[in-house]
């Protein structure tokens, strides 16, 4: 497949997504259950990106460095750090880690 066809294919596809959110009638999101999921469905997927990244190369699950920084990480949020004491927590450990290792 050449590559501009998958980009326009890829346009249209995006237009055609933003035109039936901008089309679907307001009181279909005014209702509770579309407004828990709407609220939801932005940290279900960070959290899959979040793990995807940690644990996955490529095909093969991994566990290495990157593994002990979110565990790190995952630690300090629990304690009720700022955020960016998480951040520089999870960059140090996973440092250290990678250090470690050689």
């Amino acid at each position: 497949m050449n590559v501009w066809i998958a980009i326009g294919i890829t346009i249209v596809g995006c237009y055609v997504v933003k035109l039936c959110g901008l089309l679907i009638p307001a009181g279909v999101l005014e209702r509770p259950l579309v407004k828990r999921l709407a609220a939801l469905v932005p940290v279900a997927l960070l959290a899959a990106l979040t793990a995807q990244q940690t644990f996955g190369d490529a095909r093969d699950l991994v566990l290495d460095a990157r593994a002990a920084g979110l565990g790190a990480a995952a630690v300090v949020l629990l304690l009720r750090a700022p955020f960016l004491v998480v951040i520089a927590t999870a960059v140090a450990v996973t440092a250290g880690v990678r250090m470690a290792a050689g």
